[in-house]
């Protein structure tokens, strides 16, 4: 319980934080502001894991960082962030270094992007189903 809630006080500074470019330039500062984001995320906060995903997918340095934060986009798209399943979508079609472009995994991400809400998933899907089936 203690501990939940400690993290919860780090994760809100460090989301302040983060708007402090001189700070997030700092090597130490990055490095405690990541930390804060990767332990709320592996608690589970949804809303962490739709952040720190997309901080480590189009941020990240190395391939492992970019998995790592399509990973955790994924994780809370499940959850019901729509954000998050939106780019899963985008990413989903792209494809990824270890995954091909997969049309099926991309609409059924934006299908959920739709109905939670999200402004462009429906211009997405569209754009896809005029597209055809490859």
């Amino acid at each position: 319980m203690m501990l939940r809630l400690k993290a919860r006080a780090g994760y809100w500074l460090a989301r302040r934080l983060f708007h402090w470019s001189w700070f997030v330039r700092q090597p130490r500062g990055w490095s405690w502001l990541e930390g804060q984001f990767a332990r709320m995320a592996n608690l589970g906060d949804v809303g962490a894991q739709s952040f720190y995903g997309h901080i480590l997918t189009f941020r990240g340095v190395g391939l492992g960082a970019r998995e790592e934060g399509v990973r955790l986009l994924r994780l809370a798209a499940l959850a019901g962030d729509a954000k998050a399943a939106y780019q899963v979508g985008v990413i989903s079609l792209a494809g990824t270094a270890s995954k091909a472009p997969d049309p099926a995994e991309a609409a059924r991400f934006w299908q959920m992007a739709f109905a939670a809400g999200h402004p462009l998933a429906e211009v997405k899907l569209k754009a896809l189903e005029s597209r055809g089936p490859e």
